[in-house]
């Protein structure tokens, strides 16, 4: 089954629990471990936001350490995603081409192809958040960054260590705004 397709099914069984004046506003596809699919729902009432996981079936998950699990590989995807290359990888792919027709400068092919490889590897929503997509994306920015001469530090790994912290935050929001009782 198409991932499309999965995620209509899974939000027709979502909306179910909707409560009274609360809107499905979005499933997030997660796969903290191979074959263990979660689908992370959150549901708006106004400013108030609720949180339901459910697996691949459609049943709600009740174990705080998958929800959990689920919730910090999908924001850790998103950031990822949202970060890589410095955040914008068509503007970026668009200045060096023009310094390669302009500058003429050295190993700017190599730093094209490897935004052209990282480009690839972040895709195009709706993808399913992975361990393995995270890694993809490190390696590929990994790539890119030594193609632009940084060879100190990583702008990358250092927005990754910042956003660790707004994943806890957002992890401890699902848990305390779940809709049902976690284990």
């Amino acid at each position: 089954m198409e991932l499309v397709e999965e995620l209509d099914r899974i939000a027709a069984v979502a909306e179910g629990y909707a409560g009274d004046g609360e809107r499905l506003a979005g499933v997030l596809p997660a796969e903290p471990d191979p074959g263990a699919r979660v689908y992370v729902c959150a549901f708006e009432r106004g400013e108030d936001r609720s949180w339901l996981a459910l697996d691949g079936d459609g049943g709600p998950l009740r174990s705080r350490a998958r929800v959990r699990d689920a919730v910090s590989i999908a924001a850790l995807c998103e950031l990822a995603d949202e970060n890589a290359g410095g955040g914008d990888l068509s503007d970026l792919r668009s200045r060096l081409v023009s310094l390669r027709l302009t500058e003429h400068v050295d190993g700017i092919g190599e730093a094209e192809e490897a935004a052209l490889a990282l480009e690839s590897v972040v895709g195009s929503p709706p993808r399913v958040a992975t361990p393995g997509h995270l890694d993809a994306v490190g390696a590929a920015t990994l790539r890119l960054e030594r193609a632009l001469g940084e060879t100190a530090t990583s702008p990358f790994a250092a927005a990754m260590q910042q956003a660790r912290v707004a994943v806890d935050e957002l992890a401890l929001e699902v848990e305390s705004g779940y809709k049902l009782p976690l284990e």
